[in-house]
């Protein structure tokens, strides 16, 4: 792990500032999102307000373009995965969302060259009650594992705390993709498993580490395939997957979440 970066008081207080202003654009693009049971939205219509959020801020959109070489490059601002879809969902003008979808929104933004990310998982309209514990373990599984985090203890106590909120709930952890460090890039080292597995090298976690953290939680059974676009990952039984993501700072006292207001 010898490529964990520490990032310095300059830099945290530049992800601080931009991680607020990415949750403030959430918090709108939430708002579009409650109207979107009794009007006609496309993924699409979005990705294009969120482009514009994330420009007034001062930032810049760090999924457009972005590619690590094995997959070709992300064509949008925002990942929008709908219902059985996992995560890197492709915004399109076709895909109207309706009544009873959980929509998840993934959002990076590059500001003052440092970089943030987050993602949250909405209910459209009326949802039925499997979903909504689905959306609602998703979610607390990530606080609890956020309580786990402060320096001295070990990266793990994360991925066994969030493993067993989920899993004790009925519900299982994505083994595919992980969490991951962010700040100087969209991603770096560590990687951050929702789950426990002596196969991903452990670390003592130190004041001034940044991570994006993100359970990524199924219905059903954890496996998950790419689709035939190539980009997007769904889950293999067809039943439904929540996401949830913020960024955090690992503090002395516990970790300081970035991306909340």
């Amino acid at each position: 792990m010898s490529n964990v970066t520490i990032k310095n008081k300059k830099e945290i207080a530049a992800m601080r500032e931009g991680g607020k202003k990415l949750a403030e654009a959430m918090k709108v693009l939430e708002g579009k999102v409650h109207t979107i049971a009794r009007t006609k939205i496309s993924t699409l219509d979005l990705d294009k307000l969120a482009e514009k959020l994330v420009f007034r801020t001062g930032g810049k959109p760090s999924f457009k373009g972005y590619g690590d070489g094995t997959s070709k490059p992300f064509p949008a601002t925002l990942c929008i995965s709908v219902n059985n879809e996992v995560v890197h969902g492709v915004p399109q003008k076709d895909k109207v969302l309706k009544n009873g979808d959980i929509l998840k929104i993934d959002v990076g933004m590059k500001y003052k060259n440092m970089y943030l990310d987050m993602a949250r998982t909405f209910a459209i309209g009326k949802i039925s009650e499997k979903a909504q514990k689905l959306i609602d373990v998703t979610r607390k599984s990530l606080d609890i594992g956020i309580k786990e985090l402060k320096a001295g203890n070990n990266l793990s106590s994360y991925s066994k705390a969030v493993q067993k909120y989920v899993e004790r709930n009925k519900f299982s952890v994505i083994r595919r993709l992980v969490g991951h460090g962010v700040g100087y890039a969209v991603h770096e080292d560590p990687q951050v498993p929702n789950f426990y597995n002596k196969k991903y090298q452990d670390l003592e976690l130190k004041p001034g580490m940044t991570l994006a953290l993100e359970p990524m939680v199924n219905e059903g059974d954890y496996e998950i395939v790419l689709d035939d676009d190539g980009l997007t990952f769904k889950t293999k039984d067809g039943k439904l997957s929540a996401h949830f993501e913020d960024t955090i700072v690992i503090t002395e006292k516990g970790a300081e979440i970035l991306t909340r207001l």
